[in-house]
Parts: C-alpha cells; sequence; structure tokens
C-alpha cells in the first residue's frame, strides 16, 4: 500500500528503544536535513542505513482517507474504503466526550489496518463566521466545547497507537486567501477564544503532532513564528511532539525551522534540504536546530513503530466494519439537533403515510469537499431507511429539485401532489457541495432559491411539514414560523440517512445541541462587516465576542441559540449546588451540582450545560460564558444528580498588563440550562482572585496608587486637603471630583492648585511602594 519500509520485528524494537537524539548524532547533516522533509505526498522520509523507516501521515479528521497509487490529494477515486463517520459539525453538537472518544478509537483501529502512523485530525478551529468554507471540519464556535471534544477524539485515536495532528494552529478562520491572509488578532480574544481550545488538547491530550496552518498570524506565517510554535506551544503549554505544516504552508524553510516547524510537507524533491545545509555551512543556521528537527521527526517515527506493534494494543490486521458503520449510525444520531417540533409532530408513528421530497433523501449529502473526503465502505440513504420503518405503501417520493440546482421547474408539481396526498411531509433540504468546500467560502447562509420555492409550494399543499435539513454549517431559516418542525441533520456521514430516521420516528431520541448559534440574518453575525477582510489582512474586529458571547452581549434576537436542541421528553432542573473544589484557594476550581429529571414518558438524554460571568468585572466580559458541560441519559421518570467541575483556569482571562492568566477575585454568577438562553437555575459562588501587583509610576492614575498599601493613605489624605479646597466651588460635587481624578496620572498631580506635593515627594513615594513589594 505504501513506499514504507517493513522493518522486522527485531529491527522495530531495536530502534524504538534507541534514544532518538543518539541515532540522529550518528546522521549526516544531508540525512538529518532529509528528514525534516516528506519522501512522497504521505510519507516521511527513511533513511534505511540508520533503520530508520519511512511512516505514512494521511488525511482524517473523520474517516482514513489513505491513497491507494497517485498522490492527487483531493481525489478519493483511488481512496482505500474506510468508514465516513459524521464530520465534527456532527460531532460537536453530540456535546459528549465518551462518544467522541469511541469514534477516536475506531478511526484508530481503521488508520492501523491501513498501515497509517498518524491521522490528520481533528481540526478545532472557532467557527468564527457561518461563511468559512471549511466549518464542517470544525467542532464549535466555543473554545470549551473544542477544547474538551477535540481532546476526547485524541485521547481515542492515539490509544491505538496512531498519532493525531491537531489542526490548523492558529486562526485559520476563513478559506479565502487562507494561503497568506493575515489574521490579526488582539492578544485576549487570541487568547481566550482563538488558543484556548488548542491549549486544552495539548494540555490534556499531548497530541503527536500539531499541524500549523496555512495564514499569517498578526503578520507573522505561523509556519515560521517563533512566538506561537516554541513559546506558546512548547514552553508554555508543555507540548512534548513534532509541528508539521500543513501541506504546501512552508513560506521560509530556514525560517521556519529554528522557529519550531520540525517536519515539512509534502515532499519538494530536496530542495528545502538543499537549502537547510546550505545555511548550516554558511553559519545562517544553527546546526542544533536542524539536529532538534530531526530529533522530533524520529521521535515520531518511534511512536509510531512503536504503536503498530504495541503490546497493549490488539494487533490489528482489518476491523469490523459492520460495527464501525453501526457507530456511524449512533454518532450521526446523536449529533441531529431537532430545532422546532410543535405540537409533537415528531416522533412518526410507523403507519403514518409520508410524503418524502427533495434529492437529498435519495442522494444524501453526507460530507464536505476537499481534503477530508472519504471513500465510504457503504451508504445509506433516507429514503431507503424511511421506507424500511413505514413500509413502500406508506411512501410516496418525490425529488422536488436537481442538486446541482439546473431547472426542476416540472419537479415541483409531482411533488405537490404527493405532499397532498400525504399525512407528514419529510422535505429534506440542505446546500450542494458546490456551496462549501475547503479552498472556498461561502457567499450567504441562504438555501438554494429552487429549494426554497418548492418548500412555499410544499407548505401550501400540507401544513404538516417537517423539513430535514442536510450541511455543513448553519444556514438562514426565514420558514421557521410556516413549518411545526425543523430537524437539523448536518453532515451525518455514510450512516445520517438511517440516523435521521431513527430520530424522525424515536428509535432514538434526539439530544444534539447547537455548538453554533443560527442568527436571523447574516448581517446580524459577529464578523459581518469584517469577514474576509481585504488586501492580505483581516480583522477579528468583534474580539472575545465571538458567537453567543456576541448576541447576548447585545441582547439580540438569534432564530435558535449556541445549546439548544429540543427532545421528545422533558427534563426538570432542581437542587443546584456551587462550591469551591479542592481546598477552597487560589488553586481550586468550582463543583457544580444539580439534579436532572427526566419528566417525561421515554428515556431520554440531557446535555447539562454550566454558564459563568460576572458583571463587576474590572475587564470587558460577555454576559455568560460555557465552562462545563456533560451528557445525560435517563430513564423515564429517572433523577441523577449530575456534578460538572469548571477549572479555575477557565474562569480566567487574559491579563494585558502582566500578559499571563488571570482569575479575578470575587462573586460569579453560575447559571445551569439546557442553552445559552435556556437557563433553568443560577447561584454564586465566591472565587478568590490571583494577586496582581503592577509597579507603580508617575504615568499610573490616582485611582491605582490609592488602592495600595503603602502609597494609598499618604495621597488620599492629600487629596483631602485639594478636595477641601474645592468644596468651596461649584465645579465639582464630592463624587463628581473623585471620578474625574481617579483617571488623574498622579505625576501630573505636583504643582497642581491646592495639592501641597513635589514631583521629588510622588517620586519618593513611588519607590517607597514598589520597594515594599519584592514581587513587583
Amino acid at each position: 500500500m505504501t513506499d514504507t519500509l517493513e522493518p522486522t520485528a527485531a529491527d522495530a524494537t531495536t530502534f524504538a528503544a534507541r534514544g532518538a537524539a543518539e541515532i540522529v548524532a550518528e546522521l549526516t547533516l544531508e540525512e538529518q536535513a532529509a528528514l525534516t522533509s516528506g519522501a512522497s505526498f504521505w510519507t516521511t522520509q527513511a533513511v534505511e542505513r540508520a533503520g530508520i523507516p519511512a511512516i505514512v501521515l494521511t488525511d482524517g479528521p473523520h474517516g482514513v482517507r489513505l491513497q491507494k497509487g497517485s498522490a492527487d490529494h483531493l481525489g478519493i477515486g483511488d481512496s482505500v474504503p474506510a468508514t465516513c463517520f459524521p464530520p465534527a459539525v456532527a460531532l460537536g453538537s453530540t456535546f459528549d466526550p465518551e462518544l467522541l472518544e469511541r469514534v477516536g478509537r475506531a478511526l484508530g483501529e481503521e488508520a492501523r489496518a491501513e498501515g497509517v502512523g498518524v491521522l490528520l485530525g481533528p481540526g478545532i478551529n472557532i467557527k468564527r463566521s457561518p461563511l468559512c468554507g471549511r466549518n464542517f471540519e470544525y467542532l464549535s464556535e466555543d473554545p470549551i466545547v473544542s477544547g474538551v471534544l477535540g481532546s476526547a477524539l485524541v485521547t481515542g485515536l492515539q490509544s491505538q497507537g496512531v498519532g493525531a495532528s491537531l489542526k490548523h494552529f492558529a486562526a485559520n478562520n476563513q478559506e479565502h486567501d487562507r494561503m497568506s491572509a493575515s489574521s490579526d488578532v488582539d492578544p485576549r480574544p487570541l487568547r481566550e477564544i482563538y488558543l484556548r481550545g488548542f491549549q486544552r488538547v495539548v494540555e490534556d491530550a499531548q497530541p503527536w503532532t500539531v499541524m500549523c496552518s496555512y495564514n499569517r498570524l498578526n503578520g507573522v506565517y505561523t509556519s515560521e513564528d517563533p512566538w506561537l510554535l516554541t513559546s506558546v506551544l512548547r514552553e508554555e503549554w508543555g507540548f512534548e511532539g513534532l509541528v508539521v505544516s500543513d501541506w504546501g504552508a512552508v513560506n521560509d524553510r530556514v525560517v521556519g525551522l529554528p522557529a519550531g516547524l520540525d517536519l515539512e510537507m509534502p515532499s519538494n524533491d530536496g530542495r528545502s534540504a538543499a537549502k537547510l545545509v546550505a545555511a548550516v555551512a554558511d553559519g545562517s543556521l544553527d546546526a542544533q536546530a536542524l539536529e532538534l528537527g530531526a530529533r522530533r521527526v524520529v521521535e515520531l517515527v518511534q511512536k509510531a513503530v512503536a504503536g503498530a506493534r504495541s503490546s497493549s494494543v490488539e494487533p490489528v490486521e482489518t476491523y469490523d466494519a459492520d460495527a464501525h458503520h453501526a457507530l456511524a449510525r449512533e454518532a450521526a444520531g446523536r449529533g441531529a439537533v431537532l430545532l422546532k417540533n410543535d405540537d409533537a409532530i415528531l416522533p412518526l408513528a410507523a403507519e403514518t403515510r409520508v410524503a418524502v421530497i427533495g434529492e437529498f433523501a435519495r442522494t444524501p449529502r453526507y460530507q464536505g469537499a476537499g481534503s477530508s473526503l472519504i471513500n465510504p465502505t457503504r451508504l445509506d440513504n433516507a429514503l431507503d431507511a424511511v421506507i424500511e420503518v413505514a413500509g413502500a405503501e406508506r411512501v410516496s417520493f418525490a425529488p422536488g429539485f436537481m442538486i446541482d440546482g439546473s431547472d426542476a421547474a416540472g419537479l415541483v408539481e409531482p411533488a405537490v401532489t404527493a405532499a397532498a396526498d400525504a399525512d407528514v411531509v419529510l422535505l429534506f433540504l440542505g446546500l450542494p457541495g458546490s456551496y462549501e468546500s475547503e479552498g472556498f467560502d461561502r457567499e450567504n447562509l441562504r438555501l438554494p432559491v429552487e429549494q426554497l420555492a418548492l418548500l412555499d409550494a410544499v407548505v401550501a399543499a400540507n401544513a404538516n411539514v417537517v423539513v430535514v435539513l442536510a450541511g455543513g454549517g448553519v444556514v438562514e431559516l426565514p420558514f421557521a414560523d410556516d413549518v411545526p418542525a425543523i430537524l437539523e441533520g448536518w453532515l451525518g456521514g455514510q450512516a445520517g440517512g438511517s440516523a435521521i430516521a431513527d430520530v424522525l420516528y424515536g428509535a432514538v431520541n434526539p439530544s444534539g445541541r447547537l455548538a453554533e448559534t443560527i442568527p436571523l440574518r447574516l448581517e446580524d453575525t459577529p464578523a459581518f462587516l469584517e469577514f474576509p477582510g481585504e488586501f492580505g489582512h483581516v480583522r477579528y474586529g468583534e474580539g472575545l465576542f465571538v458567537g453567543y458571547r456576541w448576541y447576548d452581549a447585545r441582547d439580540a434576537a438569534v432564530r435558535y441559540p449556541f445549546g439548544h436542541g429540543l427532545s421528545y421528553t422533558t427534563f426538570e432542573y432542581s437542587g443546584l449546588e456551587v462550591e469551591a473544589a479542592g481546598p477552597g484557594g487560589p488553586g481550586s476550581g468550582l463543583v457544580v451540582r444539580v439534579t436532572v429529571t427526566n419528566a417525561g414518558s421515554r428515556a431520554g438524554r440531557e446535555v447539562v450545560q454550566v454558564y459563568t460571568g460576572r458583571t463587576a468585572s474590572a475587564v470587558q466580559r460577555a454576559p455568560r460564558e460555557l465552562k462545563g458541560f456533560a451528557s445525560v441519559e435517563l430513564a423515564a421518570g429517572e433523577s441523577r444528580e449530575v456534578e460538572i467541575t469548571v477549572r479555575r483556569e477557565d474562569l480566567a482571562y487574559w491579563d494585558l498588563r502582566v500578559d499571563r492568566w488571570i482569575v479575578e477575585g470575587g462573586e460569579y454568577t453560575v447559571e445551569v440550562g439546557s442553552s445559552s438562553r435556556d437557563v433553568r437555575l443560577s447561584a454564586t459562588a465566591e472565587v478568590a482572585g490571583d494577586t496582581v501587583r503592577l509597579p507603580l509610576s508617575l504615568g499610573s492614575s490616582i485611582a491605582e496608587v490609592a488602592a495600595d498599601p503603602i502609597a494609598g493613605p499618604i495621597v488620599m489624605q492629600a487629596m483631602g486637603s485639594f478636595a477641601a479646597g474645592m468644596a468651596d466651588t461649584d465645579i465639582f460635587d464630592a463624587d463628581g471630583l473623585e471620578k474625574m481624578m481617579a483617571s488623574f496620572p498622579i505625576g501630573k498631580l505636583a504643582g497642581f492648585p491646592g495639592v501641597p506635593v513635589t514631583p521629588d515627594q510622588i517620586q519618593q513615594l513611588l519607590d517607597a511602594a514598589n520597594g515594599a513589594d519584592g514581587a513587583r
């Protein structure tokens, strides 16, 4: 299948056991340089003389896309069959790390069976704009969801001895001009929104590799950014693995290698290796930087060799394709989100006469386009699945439209006839593959006009319409008030058709929740005015207010909020308790306990969501931010206490003054509910804060100096004299004077009429205050 070396068991054991630094020390300069670039499109470089085999890296993230022959990157014609699991857009809506870890394990089994050492995924970039053409590969608009679920996928995959490649690092939030555009992001949103999920996965799951993105970050290509790849990723977060380029993402290899980019993919016929050797020879590249990159490549190969032959993992020559298809079906059903269900029109009874309308029911759109295209082992469609449940005699079908958008006016009349003769219409609508893909962004959030026209005609014939949506991202839903039910099926993978039937007929009680907000209009979205940028720069002007944070901060209407999703049963919340985790000191977080009761007549699964907020904050914050969640399955009538831990680090903000994470002390609001706008219970909790002591200077404000235990009393005494003098005027009252002077620089106070201090006295006071605290 590949051109990789196949070492004997003894050779593999010897290679895996040797120290990587020892192996690299025995290599020539040319061999070291060769190791840091690919040998082909999908394989690393082997050094047979030193016993170093090649390994295979191949596309994921929702299946194993291993090409058998030619490497055309985007084609799937020669890819080996593999289970096409639901893409991240659907997996994210499960809010269930246990399920995603099982999917990760299955991906690992298939990768090992095909001789793959590293599967390229998961993708956890934030869904900054719903227009991003690659949003189907990403999990959420929220970094906690992305981090928790991304960690689960990595853990499951790597448990099978196959490496993950966490991507795309970082701030790769659009496809337009992706090879060179600069994502210009301020420090707080960069840390709190766009890097936080990556940090969670690195610290919790230690992926074997991290893949740098194509774009620039604040003007610097991520492939040659030492701050990103070394200072943050390795020194702050403790990343122990290898950084690999996205395919073709290298700008300047000699600059990128010492910055922290260890492996360039794919092969470029030795050109990069030659440049590295020449740079070492002329002194522009430190030889130790090349040795370090080569060592990390060897370490990765050792992990892959050990993983493929690990005694702790059962040898895999093949895998249970039927079991994996069943898992894909489970995941697709769990990821489907029931947006609306008026008058409990769903679930359907098997005897209900239904009209299935829409070509997507027969020809499913089940995955996104681009490098993640999987050649599925089998493919279900919803039409066959509905017929299997209800019987052919109760099901009529009309395509209604052509997926490619070609003229289908003649298809509408048969669809209307079928609708009029049915009890319920199942109308399958969605986005064609040409609307969203790797490589370009969507132009709007609208469904195709011919589909909307079909919907109007069908609703006029039969009001009992259940709309089933397919697509890799959210769409505008102007018809939401015109139909009784909407089921968002996303891209469901190869078993998505059967999974949709499971949900429609109640074999699966829907439990999917929106991991991204559905807006009323594109114009309402946070990045609308600054996406996709211009002249090579895109300004992240919305700052921290991404997704639901934006809408909640403005109390703006949305079609369906983040976290929303209905069930065929109802859940009640009671007994909320919040307490400090651990000893209750600065190192603790919060433990949230709440009792959830299934108050309906059928078993179901609830996603309990915990949000925190702080109204009296010294920094800008969203009204509420998700900090934890749990997926809980309950039998009818069952109650269970659910415990969710909020990590202290997740309460922190990035303090620009000291360039580090700070937990602000004080009272926090803790809200528990079923969505960001369906809060069932709330409580408050006192959180111990981190101490932030800043050096005082002549530029420090009077308010900052007044807060200091040394300088504060003296300054306040001087200000008292000044205030007494001003009391005889009509310019300010006491409150107004305090507000005006709070931001007044202390250095400008000297010589101010009525203030009895000199510049030397102020400086002496500041020196005394700064010297009193050795931590400054």
